[in-house]
């Protein structure tokens, strides 16, 4: 009895993948923790000695699930998109297509991938921090629910835009132009309840907001916005971008021409 799905060609393309990141670890892995640990020296102890407790926390704890955040989207994306340019760039892309491989199977193993670097990524992060300031994460569960569901997510999101890309230029449009400053203005350094009202309630508008809102909370039981929001928000994008990528494998949107 054959199984449903091709177990063998998910493992493939995701051991490919990996494969590639493990040989590129400078710049997969090496490169955001040590951009991140300047963070941590920078905005932790130069200005978070000068700026006082937010919600009773210390600036500098209070800021590590906002850098975390920061590396998880821009690297989920980054990751999941080149991942699925290359193969449409060089024309391999035609091969796999024409395979006895579904989409879903295709989808899997890109994501997969991507998802778990990002995963690594976010842990190693972590794991730096403890080396500039002490912090305490109350649901750990939670934290690692969060960290998952947003690698997988915006790995969604990188794969639309792997394919949507029609040159490498464009594959940094979105994650320079639009998820970065989404993300310094979605609480990142900041609680939004610190902003005027009028501001706090045009925060509300970025998505980002509610990621790191939830991922906050985990951390120290406290949130800008309710953690059931923050939940719903991120399954919400989660389901557009199945969606989007269901309708490009269905229509073949530059994938058949």
């Amino acid at each position: 009895m054959t199984s449903l799905v091709n177990l063998y060609a998910i493992r493939a393309i995701y051991r490919f993948e990996m494969a590639r990141t493990f040989r590129t670890l400078m710049q997969s892995i090496a490169s955001p923790v040590l951009s991140t640990s300047l963070y941590f020296i920078v905005f932790g102890a130069a200005i978070g000695s000068r700026v006082g407790a937010i919600d009773g926390i210390s600036y500098a704890a209070f800021i590590i699930p906002g850098l975390i955040m920061l590396s998880l989207l821009n690297e989920s994306i980054s990751n999941a998109s080149f991942g699925i340019y290359m193969p449409r760039f060089s024309g391999t892309i035609y091969e796999v297509l024409s395979a006895p491989v579904s989409y879903f199977e295709v989808v899997c193993g890109y994501v997969g991938a991507a998802a778990s670097k990002s995963l690594i990524l976010g842990v190693l992060i972590l794991i730096t921090a403890r080396l500039f300031v002490d912090y305490s994460v109350m649901h750990p569960v939670w934290m690692l629910g969060f960290l998952l569901l947003t690698s997988v997510t915006f790995s969604l999101f990188g794969f639309i835009i792997g394919i949507w890309a029609d040159g490498f230029e464009k594959l940094q449009v979105v994650p320079m132009m639009i998820i970065t400053p989404l993300t310094f203005l979605g609480g990142s350094f900041y609680s939004i309840g610190m902003l005027p009202p009028f501001w706090q309630k045009l925060a509300l508008f970025n998505p980002v907001v509610y990621l790191i809102s939830g991922f906050r909370w985990s951390f120290y039981g406290v949130a800008d916005v309710s953690v059931g929001v923050s939940l719903g928000m991120t399954l919400l994008f989660m389901l557009i971008c199945i969606v989007g990528i269901a309708w490009i494998f269905r229509t073949g949107y530059r994938l058949k021409t």
